[in-house]
């Protein structure tokens, strides 16, 4: 869902997209799209187009009605693409916002390409002296070629192993590796999504969580304090803990970390965030041996539903959610 605010009318313009990739005028009701397990919402084509503006010279955003009639929504402002996965948070949507000239909330393109590639991203964040758990990654020529080569590389990083894929967000996709016998139905799996797969080294440890702001007017980023995910009852944080409230997983706020454990965790969250582009927001996501912090994700888009982290964590350092919403959408201003 893309929200185009308009600062003089004092309104949210709720712009939907289709799976066939049409931009529609939605109803300003969020629980039209609240998450249900027995049914995801989506985004139906209800015969309106949103119209954007033509070049760099207006900001003026129309809907073209089903009867024809084309109908002005007004200048906007400012652009919040609370977008998941491809064609969402991947750079795509950033680049068209980009080329029209509207402000928009959170990392640009070069950023979001980063953030959506998970083998990029380490490799970006290893390069930068940032700690990431070490990692095979694969394609689907590969494995054709000379599959008994990567499967000796895939083995080496011992168990268990995480499958997943490059390019995918909110854990679809992934699979846990427990035992060898797994890995070709995890590889399946993750290729069902992309054809570029990574494999990665379990870590025992805790799985904790900050947000991140961009700095105003150049300064330092600002880290939030650190959530904490308890996986009691799943194999790991996956998307039905994530988005649907399913058993076994507690999301604790603020994490039982000593003051120094804390101060390093926001340290690395902040290089992070620097090494990827530094632009608008992230979650950065870690895996906590008790004695190091290694970075699993930089999110450029966290969610923002009501039991997402991102939001958590930053009212549990004092700032609301509507100020949390203020500051980013005058960042992108």
């Amino acid at each position: 869902m893309l929200r185009a605010i308009d600062r003089d009318r004092f309104r949210v313009i709720p712009v939907g997209i289709t799976r066939d990739g049409a931009f529609v005028l939605e109803d300003d009701d969020p629980d039209k799209f609240a998450l249900d397990p027995n049914r995801l919402p989506e985004v139906a084509d209800n015969g309106t187009r949103i119209i954007w503006p033509d070049s760099t010279l207006t900001r003026q955003l129309q809907v073209r009605h089903p009867d024809g009639r084309v109908e002005s929504l007004g200048d906007v402002d400012v652009v919040f693409p609370i977008l998941h996965g491809r064609f969402g948070e991947d750079g795509t949507v950033q680049g068209f916002l980009e080329l029209i000239d509207l402000p928009y909330v959170g990392a640009g393109l070069l950023m979001s390409a980063i953030g959506m590639d998970k083998h990029t991203t380490k490799s970006i964040l290893h390069a930068a002296g940032v700690p990431v758990v070490p990692w095979v990654t694969v394609t689907r020529a590969d494995l054709d070629r000379t599959p008994d080569l990567w499967e000796r590389r895939i083995r080496a990083l011992g168990l268990p192993a995480f499958v997943k894929p490059a390019r995918a967000g909110s854990s679809v996709g992934v699979s846990k590796v427990s035992d060898w016998s797994e890995l070709d139905a995890a590889l399946a799996t993750a290729f069902a999504e992309d054809d570029t797969v990574l494999v990665e080294q379990g870590v025992s440890g805790r799985e904790v969580e900050c947000g991140v702001l961009q700095g105003r007017d150049g300064g330092v980023p600002r880290v939030s304090v650190a959530g904490e995910i308890v996986v009691s009852g799943r194999d790991f944080y996956d998307f039905e803990a994530k988005y649907l409230n399913a058993d076994g997983v507690d999301l604790v706020c603020p994490a039982d970390l000593h003051e120094g454990e804390l101060a390093e965790m926001q340290r690395i969250a902040a290089r992070a965030f620097e090494a990827v582009g530094g632009q608008g927001l992230s979650r950065v996501d870690f895996f906590y041996t008790g004695t190091e912090f290694f970075v699993n994700e930089v999110n450029t888009m966290p969610g923002f539903t009501p039991i997402s982290m991102f939001p958590t964590c930053w009212i549990a350092s004092g700032m609301s959610y509507p100020e949390l919403i203020t500051e980013l959408i005058e960042l992108a201003r």
